[in-house]
């Protein structure tokens, strides 16, 4: 029976709202329309449910609420992780794997919902690309449809610009000039010059990459030494130059250029040179100074260039957010750069200080631990030190408390402000020996008070910044090894972590706070922050970033890899749109907050919010699930 034209046309005005479906050609959507049912579900009636036999039937929900209940418990506000609205299909990864669902579906209010039979569904998928991607890849296909929006924002100010996301292969802008490493250096000169470029790659008889010269070279390796231009080119160039991948990405690039003031990168394949990559490649048409701004700290001398520098750091993020560099390179970069300022900050405060012959490791912690600092971020910072033979660890204290100190209040001039909470350096609490150290983690493993909990979450997460990185290595090696062996520890921080929830409604979307607000880093960040943490310690993993702690338990066979990505993509949104809030904020020159309007962000980004809560809530059930947490 044909479908009448009018039903047709208001399906169709209403599917086109939501994703994928705004997404598909007209044809493939009356297709699938003609063949829909449209089922009603009680409140409280069960839609799917556990078992051996394959999904039948596609589900799209036309009008109500379906909530996803893991177990057999019956879904209350903080037990279901999954709440489906209008426009939103369920159970795709059940479809997709031709298999039976693993939660429970029930209906949480009256729903009506268009159903289309596997068989149809498969078909669809074979015909249309935009339903067969979003179906394999739900939240990634949403995150692109969002950077495309995004794109369109910025489209003026990004006209033009080179993607720090892409491979180095793609910039490589020519085949690199080359010569043996016993070519004279007039004649390496005289090709520099007559091709126009500012430096040369040494290579042996294979092509592999022995050496490079600059111009930046000549004067002070050739010129003021009244060299010799008879002399080879081996005698004054750089040997073993730093070389990547034609894969890797050119944040990574450029991320290499800023730890250690490179001006080139060499491109390597399988050992034979493939290509040079300048400053200038990667910058020229983004327009920010990455190494730029890195050697201006390097060689700074004074409080007044670091705070410049501090300024430009803050200016370089708005730059590339405006250019649409991703959460998880953005974040990294501005880590990257706010440790070389707290480097040259306590390299400055070390001269001439009697804390230069201490063995000590200025540690990083919390979010700058994580390699995740936004634009809105206070200190959060520690020592560790190794006393020498005949000093104890309080004549040790003694000497290093004022040193630390005046960086503290340095990096507060800088813009970072203290430390509510006093988790400082400057603080004797955090001042610790080796050994002190490991006693104060022992204790909170061993008593987990709440205070202990709290302290966890911001410690473990420590990360060697400047100095005996190896004393960081053996504390790192130590909790590696006291963690998993104390799993009563492990319950209570996952008893502590769920009590942060995921602000995710049963009657409407979010569940907001003060002033019509989520948190996005409470509510937002710190679920998938936490249960990774726990999940690692468990492991004994040794990553300190969220992103790179659930790739490892993937890589561990911890978590399934499909479920880590999607976690990933979740957390990675959250954290754009974070700096996207911080971005506007100072543009309006507000304070920086982490809280937003969800009513402020177009339907799009809401609805991926939604799903990255979901992809929380989730992840937070199987920490509920493993550790026995009752809700």
């Amino acid at each position: 029976m044909t479908t009448p034209y009018a039903l047709v046309a208001a399906t169709l005005d209403q599917l086109t709202r939501y994703a994928p479906f705004d997404q598909m050609a007209r044809e493939h959507l009356v297709w699938m329309i003609e063949r829909l049912k449209v089922g009603y579900y009680a409140k409280g009636e069960v839609v799917l449910a556990p078992g051996d036999a394959p999904v039948d039937t596609f589900y799209v929900i036309k009008q109500g609420i379906i909530l996803g209940e893991q177990d057999v418990v019956r879904a209350q506000e903080n037990a279901a992780w999954l709440e489906l609205h209008e426009g939103e299909c369920f159970p795709l990864g059940a479809l997709m794997s031709k298999r039976g669902v693993t939660s429970t579906y029930r209906a949480g209010t009256d729903t009506f919902c268009y159903e289309l039979a596997a068989a149809d569904f498969r078909e669809l998928i074979k015909a249309s690309e935009p339903f067969s991607d979003f179906c394999s890849r739900r939240i990634a296909n949403l995150l692109e449809q969002s950077k495309e929006v995004i794109q369109a924002q910025y489209a003026k100010s990004t006209s033009e610009q080179q993607s720090m996301s892409s491979p180095l292969s793609a910039i490589i802008r020519r085949e690199p000039i080359t010569c043996a490493p016993d070519t004279s250096l007039r004649e390496v000169l005289e090709i520099m010059h007559g091709n126009g470029i500012g430096s040369m790659v040494a290579v042996d008889g294979e092509r592999r990459p022995v050496g490079i010269f600059t111009l930046h070279d000549v004067l002070s390796r050739v010129a003021l030494p009244g060299l010799s231009l008879d002399e080879p080119l081996a005698t004054v160039m750089t040997p073993d130059p730093y070389t990547m991948p034609p894969h890797a990405f050119a944040y990574e690039a450029a991320l290499v250029m800023a730890r250690h003031g490179f001006r080139h990168i060499l491109v390597e394949e399988n050992g034979r040179l493939k290509g040079l990559i300048s400053e200038k490649d990667l910058f020229s048409l983004q327009r920010v100074g990455l190494r730029q701004i890195s050697g201006t700290i390097r060689n700074a001398v004074s409080m007044d260039t670091l705070k410049g520098s501090a300024r430009d750091i803050r200016q370089l993020a708005h730059n590339m957010m405006a250019q649409g560099v991703a959460a998880e390179q953005l974040t990294q970069i501005i880590s990257t750069l706010n440790d070389l300022l707290t480097c040259r900050i306590i390299e400055l405060e070390l001269q001439d200080s009697p804390v230069r012959g201490i063995e000590f490791c200025w540690l990083a912690l919390g979010s700058e631990g994580r390699l995740e600092q936004t634009l809105n971020t206070d200190q959060d910072n520690g020592i560790v030190f190794n006393p020498d033979d005949g000093m104890d660890a309080d004549a040790v204290r003694a000497l290093v408390l004022p040193f630390a100190k005046r960086v503290n209040l340095a990096l507060a001039e800088c813009g970072f402000p203290l430390c509510n909470g006093q988790v400082m350096a400057s603080n004797p609490r955090w001042c610790l020996s080796l050994a002190e150290w490991q006693d104060t983690f022992a204790g909170w493993i061993d008593h987990g008070a709440p205070m202990d909990l709290l302290h966890s979450t911001i410690f473990f997460d420590f990360r060697p910044l400047y100095g005996a990185e190896h004393l960081a290595g053996a504390l790192r090696d130590w909790l590696s090894e006291a963690a998993p062996k104390n799993p009563r520890f492990l319950h209570q921080m996952a008893v502590n972590a769920l009590r942060n929830r995921p602000p995710l409604g049963l009657v409407r979307d979010f569940v907001t706070g003060d002033g019509h607000t989520l948190d996005l880093k409470l509510n937002g960040i710190t679920p998938f922050v936490d249960a990774a943490r726990i999940f690692d310690l468990a492991s004994g993993g040794r990553h300190t970033n969220t992103v790179g702690r659930l790739r490892e338990l993937a890589e561990m066979k911890f978590l399934n890899e499909q479920d880590a990505d999607a976690y990933i993509q979740a957390f990675l949104f959250i954290q754009l749109l974070r700096l996207r809030l911080h971005h506007g904020q100072c543009e309006r020159g507000e304070a920086l907050t982490n809280k937003v309007d969800p009513d402020s962000l177009n339907h799009l980004d809401q609805r991926i919010l939604k799903e990255a809560f979901r992809q929380a809530r989730k992840l937070q059930t199987k920490l509920e699930l493993d550790y026995q947490v009752r809700s």
